[in-house]
């Protein structure tokens, strides 16, 4: 039988994301990914960057990007401050 460990209380932080899309997100989409900054960089990527609650969070992230068409690159966990400091922003 598996043994149950207790939760420790980060395991209810928000983890913070850098979700790396190929192409420039229009502005008028920065809106639906709310709390989450968008960052268009030079190499013609779009970063979405910040907190992300839980999993089922994640998963509707990503499942907005599926249905923008655009070409998931990368979803990678990043320290706070490191998502804060994105290459460009606009």
């Amino acid at each position: 039988m598996s043994e149950i460990h207790p939760s420790s209380t980060d395991d209810y932080q928000p983890r913070h994301y850098e979700i790396r899309i190929k192409g420039h997100l229009d502005e008028q989409w920065a809106d639906w990914f709310g709390g989450l900054t968008v960052t268009l960089q030079a190499d013609g990527d779009t970063l979405l960057t910040g907190p992300v609650i839980d999993q089922a969070a994640l998963y509707g992230l990503l499942k907005k990007v599926r249905d923008l068409g655009m070409p998931l690159l990368s979803v990678n966990p990043v320290k706070p401050d490191e998502a804060d400091a994105p290459d460009v922003k606009q």
